[in-house]
């Protein structure tokens, strides 16, 4: 999401390895509290995995009412989705900076997706019009500092032959942005009521390749040929030791659309 086009993502291999993600999702839902009568979107709904959880809590609350719409950009995650959540959704393929939804919602729902939309701005002011008057917006993401530590390592591999030819240039497809910068860009939407603030939450994943491949390295590895993708990968994991630490720091995000715009 933002200037370059998405990248596709390996669906089945990131539902599997996503445990952090979920746990992530489990304390972002507990802010959101559904009282189960509220229309939901699910910003950047990945395999429908959290979705699920999403639309579990809506149903335990009343269910009567309620509904998720969950949007992605990656046609693999749209096709995955989909099948895990049948008729319980409505899964739209859908950048979130182009996002034009059938209805308006009551929330807005967004778990570790933020820091892959470039223009934070643009991204805050589409949720704001998906929102109706008196909507929330209840998310979390990679913020200022996230997985610091690892980028450079990765970095520093990817300078190194035979990576260096294909990594050397590589832009990055991320903004982890500070909670002050994130609560300006609220404010500049519309919002109020915001709330930003960062967290730091290291993670072990339990497939430690697979998820660097799928979850931290996608970017760089779309870039590699495809023999020297698993090289590569491995040894940036070699490099970071063992067991693997992941440096992530959470961006959690809390702000409300007015129940009227100003001079109504």
């Amino acid at each position: 999401m933002g200037a370059a086009a998405p990248r596709d993502w390996d669906a089945a291999t990131y539902d599997r390895v996503s445990a952090p993600q979920v746990e992530w999702a489990h304390a972002v839902l507990d802010r959101l509290a559904p009282r189960g009568d509220e229309l939901v979107l699910d910003a950047g709904c990945g395999s429908g995995r959290v979705t699920k959880l999403l639309l579990e809590r809506i149903e335990a609350a009343s269910g009567k009412g309620g509904g998720v719409i969950a949007v992605d950009a990656s046609p693999a995650m749209v096709e995955r989705a989909a099948a895990v959540l049948g008729e319980r959704a409505q899964v739209l393929r859908s950048d979130l900076l182009e996002l034009a939804l059938p209805t308006a919602v009551d929330a807005v729902f967004s778990n570790a997706v933020f820091h892959w939309v470039t223009d934070h701005d643009l991204l805050f002011q589409r949720l704001f019009a998906a929102l109706k008057p008196g909507g929330r917006l209840v998310a979390q993401c990679g913020g200022a500092g996230n997985v610091e530590r690892f980028l450079a390592v990765a970095g520093e591999v990817g300078a190194e032959s035979p990576f260096a030819a294909h990594l050397a240039e590589l832009g990055r497809p991320w903004s982890f942005a500070s909670a002050e910068e994130t609560g300006a860009c609220l404010a500049r939407a519309g919002f109020e009521g915001v709330s930003a603030s960062l967290e730091p939450w290291p993670v072990r994943p339990a497939e430690p390749l697979a998820f660097l491949e799928v979850v931290c390295l996608g970017h760089h590895l779309a870039a590699l040929p495809e023999a020297l993708r698993r090289p590569y990968a491995e040894a940036v994991l070699a490099r970071c030791g063992e067991p693997l630490a992941l440096d992530y720091v959470r961006l959690n995000v809390d702000a409300t659309r007015p129940d009227r715009l100003p001079g109504r």
